[in-house]
């Protein structure tokens, strides 16, 4: 019981060791899927976290391939933007800064369906 177990400390103190969603990006992205899953074009979800990226990718069925995928890359704020939506064959469909402007896509479609 008197085992103390220190926390490694080293350079990568304060970097964190994998990429994930905020709150606020996750409500949006989880919000929009539950208008897709309604609207009877999604089933099923999958999130994925690594060093460099964090990754939505939303399915029809479970077996295919995602419909359509997000990347979050914290790396690229500064370049071409850290948002990166990709389509079904992989193909980018859209990238940009903001959240909102990479989902527009998504969000047309939705409308049409309506």
């Amino acid at each position: 019981m008197n085992n103390v177990v220190p926390l490694p400390l080293g350079p990568n103190r304060g970097q964190p060791q994998q990429v994930g969603f905020e709150r606020a990006e996750l409500l949006r992205i989880l919000d929009l899927y539950g208008r897709m899953v309604a609207a009877g074009q999604w089933r099923d979800y999958a999130m994925d976290f690594h060093k460099d990226a964090a990754f939505f990718a939303a399915f029809r069925r479970t077996a295919e391939r995602p419909e359509v995928r997000l990347e979050k890359r914290p790396a690229l704020r500064q370049r071409q933007g850290m948002w990166t939506l990709f389509g079904e064959a992989g193909q980018v469909l859209k990238r940009g800064h903001e959240l909102a402007g990479v989902l527009a896509p998504i969000e047309r479609r939705l409308v049409k369906l309506v």
